[in-house]
């Protein structure tokens, strides 16, 4: 299957990483360098490259977004809810039903089965994934707790404008002000690029390894949620909206994404940390397998 072909090396290299760190192959000085180089110089500079080429007019049709935040904005209401019933509190688990490892995991996942010229889909939700969703979940904590809480807009401010998010706005800058660039420096940033994804992967298996599973109903719902109904709600609804099968394709990869470890910076007790670090691992784990199901489905 080719699907799953493409999706072995992905998580072999998340494996690696895994191993790495878990067994200490690597000093922990080395880690830290690693994923600061990943994710200051070679994610951005893969991200602005693929958006200052990518025909934008394309990727930020109107119906592409509805088509991806629609569901998300279901799940993330729906999840809160639910648990605000339960708790009474604001709690960060129906942002990590909703959130998914679209820089980490999607882009090599659309790359590989997909093809790197339908990235411009991906492209155009990464712009708004992380300001939509990190913003919702700041100003319903601010709300949901009760106690008069204040959205803390520099946490949201740093959290938003990272060097991921910046490689996506000056590529997009240079692709719609169609700035020439010389083709050294062109050279220089494919070079950076292409150490993105494999270092990337590494990095977030190394991450993993800091995690220790702690089973609960919380958890494999979550997963559930995140791996199943939320790529079925994508699915459906960019079908309904009449999306091609190319960008429905990417959609569905997005959606089908486990869960971006983002969302820890969220938890605000130990027990919801527990809770994200067990769904982020277990939500990886799984992904081995759903997200092949899910391209079967789709016809990939």
């Amino acid at each position: 299957m080719i699907a799953l072909q493409a999706i072995v090396p992905i998580f072999l290299l998340v494996a690696l990483g895994y191993l790495l760190s878990w067994r200490g192959w690597l000093a922990a000085e080395a880690v830290a360098g690693l994923s600061t180089m990943t994710f200051k110089l070679f994610m951005p500079t893969l991200l602005f490259t693929g958006i200052a080429r990518a025909d934008l007019g394309e990727g930020l049709a109107p119906s592409l977004l509805l088509a991806y935040f629609v569901p998300v904005l279901a799940v993330f209401v729906l999840v809160n809810l639910w648990v605000h019933r339960q708790r009474g509190a604001a709690s960060p688990l129906g942002l990590t039903a909703s959130y998914s490892n679209n820089v980490l995991i999607g882009i090599p996942l659309v790359t590989t089965l997909l093809g790197a010229d339908q990235l411009v889909y991906l492209f155009a939700v990464l712009v708004f994934h992380s300001l939509t969703l990190f913003s919702l979940q700041s100003l319903y904590v601010a709300l949901g707790q009760g106690d008069g809480s204040r959205v803390d807009l520099r946490g949201l401010l740093k959290s938003l404008f990272n060097p991921v998010i910046n490689g996506l706005l000056l590529g997009a800058l240079v692709n719609g002000l169609d700035l020439p660039l010389p083709a050294a420096v062109w050279k220089v940033a494919d070079w950076l690029a292409a150490a993105a994804l494999p270092c990337a992967l590494m990095v977030l298996g190394m991450g993993l390894s800091r995690y220790r599973f702690h089973p609960s109903t919380a958890v494999f719902a979550l997963s559930a949620i995140k791996l199943l109904a939320f790529p079925a709600l994508v699915w459906w609804f960019s079908g309904l909206l009449g999306l091609n099968e190319a960008a429905r394709g990417v959609l569905l990869l997005m959606a089908a994404c486990p869960t971006g470890v983002n969302v820890l910076a969220f938890a605000t007790s130990p027990e919801d940390n527990r809770t994200l670090g067990s769904e982020v691992f277990l939500s990886t784990v799984l992904a081995v397998v759903s997200l092949p199901l899910w391209m079967l489905l789709a016809g990939h």
